[in-house]
């Protein structure tokens, strides 16, 4: 049995020096929960002499990724410093010395995963990514090892905590898209630039590798339907409140009968009733449902600097437990051997049915309800309600909303194209899918 497992640190911004401090801190509970010493040997940043809060023990600190590539006693890196380069290039040297990889970095891994991944299967090392999903909920784990005896048919999650965070604000306090959002980057919860965040990019990075997992497929970024909050208005999520509905940015994979996959982020109104509705503020959850075990959800903070630290002290310990034993590669990174992982067989989202709700902005005039309902039978899309409120006495348009039975989104597009087209049409149409989430959650 091996004494000491080595590791080595890449990047010590806020979750390098959260899992550090975990593995100082906590080197005696993990010796007794591994038989072996999980050793902090090194930690490697261009700026390593900026205080990080804790002591770090002399010797470990350096500026030059060589002195963890070319040390024969290494067991680990742990790349942390995100991006594409250069992390990718230092996972791949790793691997290819022949070193154990755990990275938080979701963005790599849905871009390069598959690449990753086969390197590190030829080389016979293991690649943990629990941390690239849910910080510090353990939804990677629960789809590798506990449902392992399920065919998983959902995967729904809200995985960004910034969006979930804005959202949040402005449906309890009826505040804007952009007020939210300068308080949030002003409290630290969004990045100056929060492209990804909003844009629903972030969520599906997540969602490629938990669709990966989930269905045995290769799903990349590409493969994924995104759209992001940038466009929400008080004035749909006071509609939506008094429909009895929350709009949420979630992320939906869901499997087919016939082996297609459905992928794809986007705000959606969800019951008030369902438990996604109840996930607030900056914390994420993941919801699947397998055909054995039936519904779970994992709810918990999905970033920060300790619990995503957290989960990345969870993948170096499964790495030193089976390292002490000698077997490596016990549980594949992809929840079944890297080979047999098949092409990706993604739905169209112009094929996709569901229920939605349209908000048009439009003159106050005769015959203008009558010529939109026109073009929505044209293509078969039938009205389920219709909310229409009274203008101010100097508004110069009204808002008409909608709600419809199911109806295919090629459809619906084609529809709004038309509709945007007419002259008393004031402004581009909000559209919101409703998902039926029974339906979503049949296994």
């Amino acid at each position: 049995m091996k004494d000491v497992v080595n590791v080595g640190i890449v990047g010590f911004g806020t979750v390098g020096s959260g899992t550090a401090r975990i593995l100082l801190e906590q080197k005696s509970l993990l010796r007794k929960r591994t038989s072996t010493s999980v050793n902090l040997k090194w930690i490697c940043d261009k700026d390593i002499t900026s205080d990080r809060g804790f002591q770090v023990p002399e010797g470990i600190l350096t500026t030059d990724i060589d002195q963890l590539m070319d040390d024969p006693e290494l067991d680990i890196l742990v790349e942390l410093i995100g991006g594409i380069e250069p992390a990718k290039t230092f996972i791949l040297q790793a691997i290819e010395k022949g070193k154990h990889v755990v990275t938080a970095n979701k963005a790599l891994l849905a871009t390069h995963g598959f690449e990753i991944f086969e390197a590190a299967s030829k080389k016979g090392v293991e690649v943990g990514f629990e941390a690239s999903v849910g910080g510090g909920i353990p939804c990677i784990k629960a789809l590798k090892e506990g449902l392992v005896a399920n065919n998983v048919s959902t995967v729904l999650g809200i995985m960004n905590g910034t969006a979930n965070y804005i959202l949040t604000r402005m449906t309890m306090e009826g505040l804007a898209f952009d007020h939210v959002l300068k308080q949030a980057q002003e409290l630290g919860y969004a990045e100056a630039d929060p492209t990804y965040d909003v844009e629903g990019i972030d969520t599906a990075h997540k969602l490629a590798i938990m669709s990966t997992l989930a269905f045995g497929q290769r799903i990349g970024l590409d493969d994924i339907y995104t759209e992001g909050i940038s466009k929400i208005t008080p004035l749909d999520i006071s509609f939506a409140t008094e429909l009895g509905y929350s709009i949420k940015l979630l992320a939906i994979g869901k499997k087919n009968s016939h082996e297609s996959v459905d992928v794809r982020i986007h705000p959606t109104m969800i019951p008030k009733d369902h438990l996604l509705s109840q996930v607030n503020g900056a914390f994420n959850a993941v919801y699947f449902v397998g055909d054995s075990v039936g519904k779970v959800m994992l709810y918990g903070m999905g970033a920060g600097q300790m619990p995503t630290g957290s989960a990345i002290v969870a993948d170096i310990v499964d790495i030193a437990r089976d390292i002490t034993r000698g077997c490596t590669g016990r549980v594949p990174a992809l929840s079944q051997p890297f080979d047999s992982i098949g092409p990706p067989r993604i739905k169209p989202v112009e094929s996709i049915c569901c229920k939605y709700y349209f908000r048009f902005t439009v003159m106050d005039k005769p015959g203008v309800l009558s010529r939109i309902s026109g073009i929505l039978g044209e293509e078969e899309i039938s009205i389920n309600s219709v909310v229409q409120k009274g203008r101010a006495s100097k508004a110069s348009s009204v808002p008409i909303v909608m709600l419809t039975h199911e109806a295919q989104e090629g459809r619906v597009k084609k529809a709004l194209k038309e509709i945007d087209s007419q002259d008393f049409i004031l402004d581009e149409t909000m559209i919101i899918r409703i998902e039926d989430m029974k339906a979503l959650e049949e296994s």
